[in-house]
């Protein structure tokens, strides 16, 4: 599952904004809040900014690929706007940045945080923490692919197919899990997390946020620090808006007002939420 295939062929048709599907299309409702790019034709493509060091070169090429596999959106890989100091991270807007470094000890292994407009997003980041990284728990091709695979995705507007870390994986790399090998193996996408993107980008905006590198959102937004703890304070997390099996599983919210906001969604590493 390492190649890249595509599936441009015809699919059933979907049902409007209910978010329902004909009995022909397979269910998914792991939308993230219905937040989705607004854009004017499908499929759309999303540049994802390459920040990360040479040890994350392949799964941010497999993530790029499979998420592609999708009839609605591709992504390309450019250069990121932040490869002379990825820590910092700072957002692009109308794209994603996908960063690498030693954050320190902050207890999460990796998080995506999108900032929005209304329903819309507007900028995204992934940030993938190598202080984690380096041990030998997570140093290997199987959790690197998994996490940065879910953090992009949540980037698109997906959430977790499944929250549990000790049940049987579903395939997805929207899942949680303690072993990304499985079997199955959740280090790539599975056809619901497609089906869903199917459902959340099945309409057409007036108006698009892709590749726009002006947006509305309020300066603080772009110029807030978000690496550390969330335990640092509300200033840099916002407020916790969803916490499930016993805090390893967290969503943050920051509100700027007028529709303004940036959500974080947290990756824990074991032992550490």
């Amino acid at each position: 599952m390492f190649t890249t295939f595509h599936r441009r062929v015809l699919t059933a048709l979907l049902i409007s904004s209910a978010f329902a599907a004909f009995p022909a299309v397979a269910s998914a409702s792991h939308s993230w809040g219905g937040y989705h790019w607004a854009r004017t034709q499908s499929p759309f493509t999303l540049k994802l900014g390459d920040n990360v060091s040479s040890a994350w070169d392949a799964s941010l090429s497999d993530a790029s690929n499979d998420w592609s596999t999708s009839i609605v959106l591709d992504t390309t890989i450019v250069t990121g706007g932040n490869v002379s100091k990825p820590r910092n991270c700072r957002p692009t807007g109308g794209r994603v940045e996908v960063c690498s470094a030693k954050y320190g000890n902050t207890g999460w292994l990796g998080l995506a945080q999108i900032w929005v407009g209304g329903s819309h997003i507007t900028q995204g980041v992934t940030k993938l923490n190598d202080t984690y990284f380096n041990t030998a728990t997570y140093n290997t091709p199987g959790w690197r692919h998994l996490v940065m695979c879910q953090e992009i995705g949540h980037t698109f507007g997906l959430d977790h197919q499944d929250e549990g870390f000790n049940n049987t994986n579903l395939g997805t790399c929207m899942d949680y899990t303690n072993n990304p090998y499985g079997p199955p193996s959740n280090e790539h996408p599975n056809q619901h997390d497609y089906d869903e993107l199917d459902i959340i980008y099945q309409h057409l905006d007036s108006t698009t946020t892709v590749g726009q590198t002006a947006n509305k959102m309020p300066p603080a937004a772009n110029n807030t620090e978000h690496t550390g703890p969330p335990q640092v304070g509300t200033a840099q997390w916002g407020k916790l808006i969803r916490s499930t099996n016993g805090g390893r599983t967290e969503v943050f919210e920051l509100d700027f007002g007028g529709g303004h906001k940036v959500f974080t969604f947290v990756i824990w590493a074991e032992g550490e939420e």
